[in-house]
């Protein structure tokens, strides 16, 4: 199963739902973000029950400093104690990176390069462009190239054998092979080996064209590529010019964007978290963390090429968080609220123990005489 694929086909499905690429994206974040919702009440469970706790964590810590042992073994103790996880808070992280990772690499692909690289939403001009990089052409008939570029080829390829298409026979990996050293501006030969193929042998010989859509992996440039057959390869021409590189301003007014998104979800998280029994020194370095984080996120994707769609991603989840955090923490102080309540209620004991049983008589006389007059 190749969840990039699956990824792709349930973006194109949200798409035609909601009319482009990017509502689709921002779908998928509201879908994403509601199913982690029970582990994001569990987080900020966690967050407030360890500010609560965090006073009599530091007393055992303090108590046992000079015997490391038994200081972690009165921890755990302590957190069987209280039912308390300290890492429930780490969940919704360590699920999501694993989505943010499907997400960049479904962009980043030639699959969706040549299906929807090139859409635009509001005014970001491309959803696979990132901040910098060597820009070309798609479907002009030339690579826009640089020396190092390296191809890869998409997974919808037609093989023929004369005018007659062959089918059931796939690449076993996507990479394209150019034979000698890429000089820009001059043609290069881009070859496929008939032992990357998997197919039946009798067809494999038969194969004297391959029609293939192309990815220059530096560009994401996508062109219409035809190998002919010679040999044991099959062998495309195809001319090339010299990339230009290109600075995407729409892109980097969105790391803008996430840079502030991020640190106003770090603030209201940190807000809404906020207790009274909150140690000095922990909400200080809450403080420091929640500027710092957005700070350094912001500048590493000022260097490590993100694409647009992603940054859009990332930016609808930081908002929907925002949204999460108020309702969830509404949530859980109505529950404490009732906790405090219940336990707040006094009970008069003496006067339960003092009371005598209804006899069922004195119960059918009060029936009779709350009963209204006909």
């Amino acid at each position: 199963m190749d969840l990039t694929v699956l990824t792709i086909d349930f973006l194109k499905v949200l798409s035609n739902i909601f009319g482009s690429y990017g509502m689709g994206i921002i779908a998928l974040t509201v879908i994403i973000r509601l199913a982690l919702w029970p582990t994001s009440v569990s987080q900020q469970r966690s967050m407030k029950t360890m500010q609560l706790l965090q006073p009599k964590m530091k007393a055992i810590q303090d108590r046992y400093k000079n015997d490391p042992q038994t200081a972690q073994r009165k921890m755990m103790e302590f957190y069987k104690e209280h039912n308390f996880n300290p890492m429930a808070g780490c969940l919704p992280m360590l699920i999501q990176l694993p989505i943010f990772i499907l997400l960049y690499s479904s962009l980043m692909s030639p699959q969706f390069i040549s299906m929807a690289g090139q859409s635009n939403f509001l005014f970001i001009n491309r959803l696979d462009a990132t901040l910098k990089g060597n820009a070309g052409v798609s479907n002009d008939g030339k690579f826009s190239v640089s020396p190092n570029d390296k191809f890869t080829v998409g997974k919808k390829i037609k093989f023929y054998a004369g005018n007659e298409e062959l089918g059931e026979i796939k690449l076993k990996k996507n990479n394209v092979e150019v034979l000698g050293k890429i000089t820009p501006g001059e043609p290069i030969d881009m070859t496929i080996s008939r032992d990357n193929l998997n197919g039946d042998y009798s067809q494999l010989k038969k194969i004297t064209e391959v029609k293939a859509i192309v990815t220059d992996n530096s560009t994401r440039e996508v062109e219409d590529v035809t190998f002919k057959s010679d040999g044991d390869l099959l062998i495309a021409h195809v001319p090339t010019i010299a990339a230009k590189t290109a600075f995407h301003y729409d892109v980097f007014i969105l790391i803008v964007i996430f840079g502030i998104t991020m640190f106003l979800s770090q603030k209201i998280m940190t807000q809404v978290n906020k207790t009274a029994q909150m140690d000095p020194q922990q909400e200080a370095m809450q403080k420091t963390m929640g500027t710092m984080m957005p700070v350094m996120l912001t500048a590493t994707f000022l260097f490590f090429p993100i694409p647009a769609g992603v940054l859009l991603y990332l930016i609808a989840s930081n908002i929907v968080m925002v949204a999460q955090t108020i309702i969830i923490n509404k949530q859980l102080e109505k529950e404490q609220g009732i906790k405090k309540a219940a336990k707040s209620m006094p009970v008069d004991n003496t006067e339960i123990a003092n009371s005598k049983p209804v006899k069922a008589k004195e119960v059918k006389n009060i029936e009779k005489e709350e009963k209204p007059a006909e």
